[in-house]
């Protein structure tokens, strides 16, 4: 709702006790009170106050200069304006305003009862207006200021609980350490664009020889996001221990996701590593493909998989793949914040430039083959600011 403010009279801008004359008055004895009071015009008034006319600057102007000698001792009555406009007390004092524009004049007596009780000038008019626009602005600046006060503490406050959000999601939606292990290790970089993501990555272990890899990313950032891989993690978590396979546990998120993510999806990636033989099976719902690092070769290859996104379909099904790994691979697993980041000209980091840096820094430990990764994408980037959630995972299989 918009600020109201007090409605300006007649009364609050006019110039109170105005000097008047009588009609017989002599016109050099109302020319002197001019002079003496530095004002442009006198009102004219009869015996009871009433409004007789209005003698200005402008009306001794028109005559005085075909006046006949001795002119001086004319009653004002003889070159007065008879009957004026006037204005009611009461009145805004826009419609002064606009009446003394429409009659192009500059002084409007002001009548109470049939009484001339005031006078209101164009200078006048000026002057209140200007301290009137000064009050307005001195209000409209408090209430301003008062608005912009509560925004902040309401802003300081979203803000807090934005982080304590942030700082529960993490601690419940993520893996606190990855667990490590003689024939595995990881490297693992989480950053969310708010304090809320919608990326999550999870490790878990559905049967005593195998391991699952989930990494997943709920569409947009922030708080819609982050309620929405809430609710993913919730599903994966009571549907995961069940079951060794990926296809199965896809199906089952994405039954479960129906209807519940509004406009929203949910990419994911699922793998099961059956440490005994190194198999990983694996099934995608519309993720980027994860990357293998093959030591022996030197060569980087994509783990590609087809699968609708979850929340979408119903009904989906899930199709698995496997690969055999060998010691000493890498696996990359990542969110499209990673791949996508642009740099200053609109250039995308790109899976190709993923490669290349994989290429080169392959044969590093987990951790610092992460470390790696991220510092090629920071140093495309340059300057320009992430866009988007990055998570990266990277899992080693030690040699033996």
């Amino acid at each position: 709702m918009s600020p109201t403010y007090p409605v300006v009279t007649a009364r609050d801008v006019m110039q109170p006790d105005p000097v008047t004359v009588d009609p017989g008055c002599p016109l050099d004895v109302v020319v002197g009170l001019m002079n003496l009071h530095r004002i442009g015009g006198v009102i004219v008034v009869r015996g009871d106050r009433s409004a007789a006319g209005i003698f200005t600057e402008r009306d001794l102007l028109r005559r005085v200069g075909v006046a006949p000698p001795g002119w001086q001792s004319l009653p004002v009555s003889t070159w007065m304006t008879a009957a004026p406009h006037t204005i009611g007390p009461e009145a805004d004092w826009f419609d002064a305003i606009a009446m003394m524009d429409r009659l192009k004049i500059r002084h409007l007596p002001v009548v109470e009862a049939g009484q001339v009780v005031g006078v209101i000038s164009s200078r006048l008019l000026v002057t209140r207006r200007a301290e009137y626009l000064n009050r307005v602005v001195e209000r409209r600046t408090r209430e301003l200021q008062q608005s912009h006060d509560e925004l902040l503490a309401r802003d300081a406050e979203l803000m807090h609980n934005l982080r304590a959000a942030g700082r529960l999601q993490t601690q419940l939606l993520l893996p606190r350490t990855p667990p490590e292990s003689l024939d595995l290790r990881w490297g693992v970089h989480y950053a969310p664009l708010n304090h809320l993501g919608g990326d999550y990555y999870d490790i878990v272990q559905p049967g005593p020889d195998h391991l699952g890899i989930l990494i997943a990313d709920a569409s947009g950032h922030s708080i819609a996001a982050g309620m929405v891989a809430i609710m993913s993690r919730i599903a994966f978590a009571e549907v995961a221990g069940r079951t060794v396979r990926p296809g199965e546990v896809l199906a089952e998120m994405n039954r479960r996701l129906q209807g519940l993510a509004d406009e929203r999806f949910v990419t994911a990636f699922y793998g099961v590593l059956d440490r005994r033989s190194r198999r990983l099976t694996y099934a995608n719902a519309g993720h980027p493909y994860p990357l293998r690092y093959s030591p022996r070769t030197g060569t980087v290859q994509p783990l590609p998989a087809q699968g609708f996104l979850l929340g979408i379909m119903p009904g989906e099904v899930y199709r698995e793949r496997e690969v055999e790994l060998e010691p000493g691979d890498r696996l990359c697993f990542y969110t499209d914040g990673l791949v996508e980041a642009r740099n200053e000209i609109g250039e995308a980091f790109g899976t190709d430039r993923l490669c290349d840096c994989l290429s080169t820094h392959g044969r590093e430990p987990a951790a610092r083959l992460a470390e790696g990764v991220l510092a090629c994408q920071r140093d495309f980037r340059g300057p320009h600011p992430p866009t988007d959630d990055v998570t990266l995972v990277v899992g080693e299989l030690r040699a033996e």
